[in-house]
Parts: structure tokens; C-alpha cells; sequence
């Protein structure tokens, strides 16, 4: 992320995601970390505006417009900091954003419980590779070496290959 007179000029990484934009928020794996993200409406439209051209002060701005709000520049550092926790910011190793001066709890008392729902959130979870996925063989899978593997109701039978019945 870039520094230009002390305002972070961040970028969206764009490499080895799958975006799906529903309609209140945007839903990001990341193919690289195996990780899902949902971010709420108020951190995709942050992350939607991190070009590596626009300011903390421009990305502000562009929230109150679309919000219909005015917007704290603190929500916009909360936003870029889960981002970049996330690994959804360019360089997000390399340099890391200003710390926010303020935590989401404190926010949300300073902006009351109704300006809360425009705070900033991703939420992450990994995802299982397809090996790890698959625990039990459904019916008609292989039995490895014989071994009872098979899902909960079924049993490895017949003659070799054994197959789950």
C-alpha cells in the first residue's frame, strides 16, 4: 500500500479471488489462503474503491454518497484494517495500514447503536479442501482396503472392490 502525505492509498488485491456480489454484501474466496470472506456492505464498498489512487478521505467521501450518511474517516481505517487482515489489500505483508485510533466497540458507542449497521465487517472462515471435505463414502463408494469408510448407515460388502451399501 502506498503513503502519500501520510493518507494510505490502498489497492484491492484482485489476484486469485472469486467475487460474487449479492445484495448487501460480497462474498470473497481467496483460491491462494483457501479462506472465505463476507464482507457487509459498508467494507465491499471500501474495498470496491481501494484503486491505489484514492485516499482514506475520497473513500469517506464515497461512502456518505452511497450510504446517505455522514461517515467518520475512522470507519473507513476499521474497514481497510479487517481488509488487510483479511489479505485482501495489495501488499498487505509488506506494509501494514495505520493502526485505526479507535476499536469498533468504541465506534459504536461514539456513533450510537442505529450509525452501528454502517460499521465495517468481514468475517472469515477457511474452507476445507476437497480431500478434507470428503470424511465418508456415500453409496456406492470404494471401501479403501476394505476398511468400513463408508457414511453413517452404510456398510462396506459385496466382493473386492467393496463398495458402501
Amino acid at each position: 500500500m502506498k503513503e502519500s502525505n501520510n493518507h494510505a492509498m490502498p489497492r484491492a488485491r484482485q489476484e486469485k479471488l472469486l467475487v460474487h456480489e449479492l445484495t448487501d454484501e460480497v462474498l470473497v474466496y481467496d483460491l491462494k489462503r483457501h479462506k472465505a470472506h463476507s464482507l457487509n456492505k459498508t467494507a465491499a464498498l471500501v474495498w470496491q474503491r481501494c484503486d491505489g489512487k484514492s485516499g482514506v478521505t475520497e473513500i469517506t467521501r464515497l461512502l456518505e454518497e452511497k450510504l446517505g450518511t455522514s461517515i467518520d474517516k475512522d470507519v473507513v481505517w476499521l474497514a481497510l484494517q479487517q481488509l488487510e487482515r483479511a489479505s485482501l489489500l495489495e501488499d498487505s505483508q509488506s506494509q501494514a495500514v495505520v493502526p485505526v485510533r479507535v476499536s469498533r466497540r468504541q465506534l459504536m458507542r461514539r456513533m450510537g447503536l442505529a450509525a452501528a449497521v454502517s460499521l465495517p465487517l468481514v468475517s472469515s472462515i477457511f474452507a476445507p479442501t476437497s480431500a478434507q471435505a470428503a470424511s465418508c463414502q456415500p453409496v456406492g463408494g470404494l471401501c479403501p482396503n476394505g476398511q468400513p469408510d463408508c457414511c453413517a448407515g452404510l456398510t462396506c460388502g459385496g466382493p473386492p472392490p467393496n463398495h458402501c451399501k
